[in-house]
């Protein structure tokens, strides 16, 4: 399995409020190319986001539906584009003094990156994940900033 730790210097309910807006998707995940339909009850376990994937010229259709969602703890997340196939996606937000550690767990379950899984996928998935890990806190960090008033 690819697993990412990243720490994020804002605390766990700041990177939960991202993760929960899905609007914001694009914004993190690698790969969405274009968010096209937010389910309003997103994070709610059966809710899903439609997105385009691209992959240089070629779009696809895709939709990530949760399948887990812990409150500032965990969500886990079934990608699915076409076909490419579906991953599973975990993401763990663990206090770490006032910030956060998140830990991203993710592995091909159809298609042709589960029959193809070895060292290649893993090592492929491990990239997609700190450049993601990097998007989602520059994302935090600016909702954050963007929500913090100058003292009196």
């Amino acid at each position: 399995m690819a697993v990412r730790y990243a720490l994020i210097r804002r605390p766990p309910e700041a990177v939960w409020a991202v993760l929960c807006d899905g609007a914001k998707y694009e914004e993190w995940v690698i790969g969405t190319d274009e968010t096209e339909e937010v389910d309003a009850r997103w994070p709610a376990p059966g809710s899903e986001i439609r997105y385009t994937v691209r992959l240089g010229r070629l779009r696809l259709a895709g939709r990530t539906i949760v399948r887990v969602s812990e409150r500032n703890e965990r969500l886990e997340l079934e990608a699915k584009a076409g076909p490419l196939g579906s991953a599973r996606i975990a993401i763990e937000l663990r206090p770490w003094g006032e910030d956060c550690l998140v830990i991203v767990d993710e592995h091909p379950l159809t298609g042709p990156g589960a029959r193809l899984h070895g060292f290649a996928t893993e090592a492929f998935l491990k990239l997609r994940h700190r450049q993601m890990l990097h998007r989602l806190a520059g994302v935090v960090e600016a909702g954050e900033s963007a929500g913090r008033t100058a003292p009196a």
